[in-house]
This record gives C-alpha cells, structure tokens and sequence, in this order.
C-alpha cells in the first residue's frame, strides 16, 4: 500500500520501524536534519554519542549483543572518517551494522563541496556493500537490501549515503515488509561425512567462532560435544560461545594461547572449526594450521562459501550458518569416543593450570595482583556479566582469567581496535540494563573514547569501567624491549587522574594500588551503578614491568640483549 506523500527522511525512519530498529546511535549532523526530525517523533531511542567512533563501535556492539544489525547515524566527512573504525571492526568481527552518512546534495556532488567524499570508495573495502540513495522513492528497496544483507551469510556492516537534497524531497511510495535474513544448512551427504572423518579420528578437537551464532545454537553445539567426548576451545575473543564452566570447554585460541593447548591443536588429526575465518590472530600467525594445506584434516564450516578455501583447503567445507549446522550435528548419531575421551578431562586440567596465579605475584612482591583483581570480580558478579575490552596487553588479564558465562557475555574487537572497551560498555548496559557490564580498559585505550562517559551518565548507564594504568601503550613497548631492547621511544604515557575525570563526568572514581584495596572498592562501585544507575570507574594503578602474566619487561629486555651479543 502507497503511502501519502512523506519526505525522504521520514520514508527512512518509516523503513527503520518496518525493519525492527529499536535504537540507533550517532553523532547529529546538518547534512541529515530531515532524519533527525523524523526521529523525534518516532519510538526508534537515539543514543547521542560525543564522537563518531563511540557511535560506530556502540552500534557495533549492539550488532553483537542482539544479532541484529546495529544502526549508526553521522555526518558527512569528517563525520564518516571518524566512523569507519567501526565498521572495519564490524567487517573483520562478521557483525552486522547499517552505517549511515548525510551527504552533499546531487545538485553539488563531485565538486569536492564541502566535506564531500566518495564513500563507495571509501568503505569499499571494509564492507559488505557500500550505496547511496539518489531518490526518496527508492528508500524502502535500499534500506531493505541493507538489512537482508548485513544479516545474510556472513553477517557485515552496510554503508548508505543520504544525499541532503534527497532527504527533504518528498515521495509517495510504499514501505516494505521485513527482512528475512538467509543462511545456507549442510547437505545430509555433508553431515554424513563429517560423522564418518570423526569416527576415524584419535585426536579430534573442535574450534568456535564467528558470527552467526544464537544461543540454540550454542545449545546444540553443547550437546553435540557431551555427545562425542569432544574437547572445545573457542577462537579469538569468541569465548562465550560455550558456557567456560562447561566440562568439555578447554580455553582460547587466539593471542597468547595457552602453549598447551596450542600443541592439541598442532597435534590433532582432525579440527572440526564452526564459524571462524581461521585468520591470523586465531592461527597464531597461520602457524597452528600450515597453510594452505593443514597437516590436520579439517573441517571448516563458515556461512561464507568465499571464505572457504580463501586461506585453508580443508577437506571437507560446508557453507552453513552457525545454528543450521549446529542444530544437525545435535541430532547426528554420536561415533565410538573411546579414542579420545581422556583427552578432554586432560585439556581441563591444564587450563586450569594455566589460569592459576601467575608465579610473578606469587612471592607477594608485588603491591597490585592483577591476577587477584579478576578473582574478585568473578567472586563478586553474576555469571551472566557483560565483559567488554578493547585492544592492548592489559586485556589479557580478561581473555586467560575471566570465566565467560553462556551465550552473549563477551564483547571484544577481533580487530585489535583500541577504545572499543568504554563504547561498548556503555552501549551494553543501554541494550541490557538490568545486566551486569564490565569494561575492562587500558590507559591508553580508555583516552581515546573515554568521553563516552558523558553519553552514559545521560543515558544512565551504570557501566563499571576497571581502568589498568601503567603509563604507557604497554604492547608496544612490549614488542620494543623485544626488538630494540632500551630504546623506548613513543610508548609513555603522561596520564590524567581518570578517577577525578570519571567523577567530572558525574560517575563514580576509585584509585586501586594495593590488593586488599579492591574487593572494598569493586563494592562502592556496584553500589553506585546498581543503585544510581551511573558508570562507576576503578583505575588501578601498577608497575608498568608486570606487562604480561607471563614475563616482565626487564625480563624481556635482557633476552633481546643477550639474544643480540650473542
């Protein structure tokens, strides 16, 4: 049914509400007024963000958290530029996302106008697809064509520009019905393969990650492991995947992966990976599987046929969605796990060995066990706790220590983008408000989109922030005393007292520099943002040598230093 004439920014919100958008982030613009207008009025929450970048990652996060795409609005130019981290973290993550840009008007397009780019260009290579709507009559098929396809196969951001001139003119057009995200289920024939490789087996081990998932999903990938004795490690920041208390869960496999674990991986014949891409970071440098053809015999099942194949052969490939294939792995006939079912009660022990207390903090020595600091707050949350970090050595304490509970309590960049910890923090505890949300970030890190506290005391967000301070971009003066052993150049950091800025802000600010100091002040904490409904922050103050759980960075110096005399 047509509709009475509407302006080109009412027809889009219209199309939002036809599609299910219950919230959208973003930063005004003059280049989208139109949109802004129609929004008032509309049921649709818009999340004022202070910058471009918290907006795209909080509208990343929420992709994550719901599974549906995240909805991001900014401005032209400089507004897009700032933008587009999130959606380089949303493509590499598989997160699905709508971002959309005002742009200069037809009638000054491809004069270099002011704050005009070219965004096919642009974002052409960080998203599934990149347009822009030159008539308002053609809003709904757009907008309808960015949702099927952000949500479809291997779920992605979308990039739509709004010429200005297009927003205000006016249309009579109908909307159109919901989308219906499509995803590709194993052939019988497939499954039946897959059953008979495993029944060969001795050594199988099973790899999750990617997107896709829902929490049956995760159901059924459960049963299918109790089923088959079959050990589960989760890659790179997809370790809620499978509950971490879940007997045949056996840690990480990403930056820093436990070397034992790492050796199962080495040593399986076969890896049966639902979901990941199986890229760098997961690989460990593409050293785990030989590329491109792994000693293991492999299994990939990934909801991207291009994927399959682009960097591992496996032997058998199957274009399938997380929950289409989980849900018939559930109901396959288990094999004869007599081979292996020793293996996983083995893995456990030593990721329970390899989450024990670093022999760095041991002796007592040191005034602040990080170590420690995780066991309070595990202690002290609900299982269901929303973890979220961004990038640097400090998330480490997070990945190796933290417990994840089921299916969405881990939020983290598979990008490596810093200051993704504090928007999606608060993004979190926007979409969950009655959750429980930690972020954990670094110094560094937390300076670049710390100013998302603002956007949580207007939103009443009471996010928990644990700030690590060690003065410093900690992994890269990691990777100098390895390199170039002495010569800090470009890693100290001079930093302001973040718990005077968070209470500026109007939240709550804590300094942490001894253990005993902590529990006490992860309480007041709680108690501000349970009982104010206000982010509550707890910088904790360290020697910046305790740079991993694992070494210092004297230590690592002098090993550069005899490596190179000798």
């Amino acid at each position: 049914m047509t509709h009475p004439s509407r302006t080109g920014g009412q027809i889009l919100v219209d199309a939002l509400h036809v599609h299910g958008v219950d919230t959208a982030f973003g930063v005004p613009g003059e280049s989208y007024l139109d949109v802004l207008d129609a929004l008032h009025d509309s049921q649709i929450r818009f999340v004022i963000n202070r910058q471009e970048g918290g907006a795209a990652f909080m509208a990343e996060a929420y992709g994550k958290l719901t599974g549906k795409p995240g909805i991001c609005f900014v401005t032209r130019g400089p507004g897009a530029t700032n933008a587009s981290i999130g959606v380089h973290t949303a493509y590499q993550d598989s997160t699905p996302m709508i971002l959309f840009i005002g742009q200069v008007g037809n009638d000054f397009v491809d004069r270099e106008a002011f704050q005009e780019i070219d965004y096919r260009r642009m974002f052409g290579q960080m998203a599934k697809w990149v347009a822009q709507i030159d008539r308002a009559d053609r809003i709904p098929e757009y907008i309808a064509r960015a949702f099927q396809i952000a949500t479809s196969g291997r779920p992605g951001p979308v990039v739509l520009a709004l010429p200005e001139d297009m927003l205000v003119s006016k249309a009579e057009v109908a909307d159109t019905r919901c989308h219906t995200p499509v995803q590709a289920a194993p052939a019988a024939s497939q499954i039946a393969a897959l059953r008979a490789m495993l029944a060969e087996a001795q050594r199988p081990l099973v790899l999750l990650g990617g997107g896709t998932w829902n929490a049956q999903a995760c159901a059924d990938l459960a049963k299918f492991a109790v089923a088959n004795a079959l050990p589960v490690g989760c890659t790179f920041r997809f370790q809620d995947l499978i509950d971490n208390a879940h007997p045949n869960y056996i840690g990480d496999v990403g930056i820093g992966i436990n070397p034992k674990l790492a050796a199962r991986v080495k040593e399986a014949d076969l890896v049966i990976a639902i979901g990941p891409r199986l890229g760098e970071m997961t690989t460990s440098g593409y050293s785990l599987l030989d590329s491109p053809l792994p000693k293991q015999r492999l299994v990939h099942i990934h909801p991207d046929p291009e994927e399959l194949g682009s960097v591992y052969q496996a032997e058998l490939m199957i274009a399938s969605g997380a929950p289409q294939a989980c849900a018939m792995l559930a109901a396959m006939e288990p094999v004869d796990a007599g081979a292996w079912r020793h293996t996983v009660e083995e893995a456990r022990a030593e990721l329970a060995a390899w989450q024990a207390q670093p022999p760095v903090f041991r002796d007592g020595q040191a005034p602040l066990d990080l170590w420690q600091v995780v066991q309070d707050l595990q202690a002290a949350l609900p299982a269901d706790t929303i973890v979220t970090n961004g990038a640097g050595n400090y998330a480490s304490w997070a990945h190796r220590f933290w417990r994840y509970g089921a299916m969405r309590t881990q939020l983290a960049p598979t990008n490596g983008a810093m200051g993704y910890g504090v928007p999606s923090g608060v993004a979190a505890k926007i979409v969950e408000p009655g959750r429980t949300v930690v972020t954990f970030a670094g110094d560094g890190e937390f300076m670049m989109t710390g100013q998302e506290l603002a956007t949580a005391v207007q939103y009443g967000a009471g996010v928990i922030i644990i700030v690590f301070n060690n003065s410093m971009f900690g992994t890269i003066r990691m990777h100098q005393e390895k390199t170039y052993p002495g010569r800090v150049s470009g890693t100290t950091l001079h930093n302001p007292d973040f718990a005077a800025l968070a209470r500026a802000y109007g939240g709550h600010g804590e300094i942490v520099e001894r253990t005993l100091d902590f529990a006490p002040a992860l309480a007041r904490a709680l108690e501000h943002a349970n009982g104010k409904q206000l982010p509550a922050l707890v910088e904790l103050r360290y020697d910046g040598n305790l740079i991993t759980p694992n070494a210092t960075l004297e230590a690592m110096r002098r090993a550069a230093e005899a490596a190179k005399a000798g």
